[in-house]
């Protein structure tokens, strides 16, 4: 996992210009994930619901959440992500508990159980092989109160990995002073590839170009589901973009016993 490690830490600075807006994005992603979690949890009181958000990043999903009140825990493989997430918290006056875990090692990295863990934007497919996510399903499993809620996005795999793309489409913002895609170099199994991550900008008539890259596996929606099974997890459910609005399919899934 160290080019995991090396590709968030290297972005930690620069992630945010991923997104057109990140701080519009903060706010749309709280709203849609709190409606998602109100729909399966009974709650009372957002504050009295723990929330663990293990791939937290620069904080995206957990900061627009602490708006909503729920006790929150966010942690990540980068500790620059941590840095920068921890900073921009303080920034929007949100209070939110950090910390340095690996999805495969919650158990031992974090303390406690939660009613929600999170894990968003792909992360899930850093788990290259079968070993890496039965003990990701398996942590995950453990951090969650019987009945706890878990909730994963990922890329729609099962559609990509028929076409292989080369490339994502460029997105130009800034009225074209920054552009952002990506380049995918599939290996020969098939079901790995290595994305390189670009972020060029215009400064003052120079275009400057960051680089960073990284792997995924091709995770189809099936064999995730199936991981999850074994793990001990019932109710699992997909929900598509077009149902969800948002730009990754999303599954649920339930602590059995």
């Amino acid at each position: 996992m160290s080019l995991t490690l090396n590709f968030y830490d290297d972005l930690a600075d620069s992630y945010h210009l991923i997104f057109e807006d990140w701080y519009h994005a903060i706010k749309w992603q709280g709203e849609l994930f709190d409606k998602l979690i109100k729909t399966h949890l009974p709650l009372n009181s957002p504050e009295n619901v723990s929330l663990l958000d293990v791939s937290c990043g620069i904080g995206t999903q957990s900061l627009g959440l602490a708006k909503y009140n729920y006790n929150i825990t966010a942690t990540d493989l980068s500790p620059k992500s941590i840095e920068r997430a921890r900073n921009e918290a303080i920034k929007l006056g949100t209070k939110i508990n950090f910390g340095v875990a690996d999805i495969r090692t919650l158990e031992t990295d974090v303390k406690g159980k939660y009613d929600v863990v999170l894990s968003a934007d792909n992360a899930i497919p850093h788990m290259l092989t079968d070993d890496d996510l039965v003990r990701a399903c398996d942590n995950l499993y453990n951090k969650l109160h019987i009945n706890g809620l878990l909730i994963l996005t990922i890329r729609d795999y099962d559609d990509l990995i028929q076409e292989k793309p080369k490339t994502t489409y460029p997105r130009i913002m800034e009225n074209g002073k920054r552009i952002v895609f990506q380049v995918w170099d599939w290996l020969e199994d098939g079901r790995t590839y290595i994305t390189s991550q670009f972020i060029v900008q215009d400064k003052e008539g120079v275009w400057l170009t960051q680089v960073n890259k990284t792997y995924y596996r091709a995770l189809l929606k099936n064999e995730l589901s199936q991981f999850l099974l074994s793990a001990g997890f019932k109710d699992i459910t997909w929900f598509m973009p077009l149902q969800t609005g948002f730009y990754q399919p999303i599954v649920t899934a339930i602590k059995a016993n």
